[in-house]
């Protein structure tokens, strides 16, 4: 486990760029670059099908971030939360791209027993990008619950701490949207 950075620090930074200090975004990437790095690791370590690297979308996701700066950032978890979701957009985006020049059936991923429950079989990333869409208009806090635990590898505990819910109630929409996803792709496979 990596030791958190200084939270007043991050806060501080957090501040900083809102307030329009564009070198505030380049502070507090070099301070949660362990953090950003590991989700990356974490989206891409069953990935055989895309090329991109960890660093590579560490670097996308930070060009995303940047766009972000006017949004009112809360804390360290609320960052690390919209840097999953950024990546993720990323890696969906490559997922598309390597399509689009392959012009095959998809780009499969992996998703792995601890995350659904299930098999390791390869899924499409745009598949489960649609099927997150779903359930966020069935169910939206289980929708981010399932994108921070599977794309952002968070555990159940800073999933609660980064959508300011409690561990129970994050625990039970895991459960919901885990299910959900995993029925999904069970009848489509």
């Amino acid at each position: 486990m990596i030791d958190p950075p200084d939270v007043s620090k991050t806060v501080a930074l957090l501040a900083r760029w809102s307030s329009g200090d564009p070198q505030a975004l380049d502070q507090l990437v070099t301070e949660l670059y362990r953090d950003i790095h590991a989700i990356a690791v974490r989206e891409l370590r069953h990935e055989r099908h895309l090329t991109i690297r960890p660093t590579a979308l560490v670097h996308e996701a930070y060009m995303r971030l940047a766009r972000l700066h006017e949004m009112q950032w809360q804390d360290r978890a609320h960052f690390l939360s919209m840097a999953a979701r950024v990546t993720r957009q990323a890696l969906v985006d490559e997922a598309r791209r390597v399509r689009a020049d392959k012009r095959s059936g998809g780009v499969p991923v992996t998703l792995s027993d601890a995350n659904l429950g299930g098999s390791d079989a390869g899924y499409d990333a745009l598949d489960v990008d649609a099927l997150l869409m779903e359930l966020q208009k069935i169910d939206d806090v289980a929708a981010e619950v399932v994108s921070l635990r599977i794309f952002g590898g968070l555990s159940i505990e800073e999933a609660a701490e980064a959508l300011s819910l409690s561990i129970t109630t994050v625990k039970r929409r895991w459960t919901t949207g885990k299910a959900f996803l995993a029925l999904e792709l069970r009848r489509d496979a």
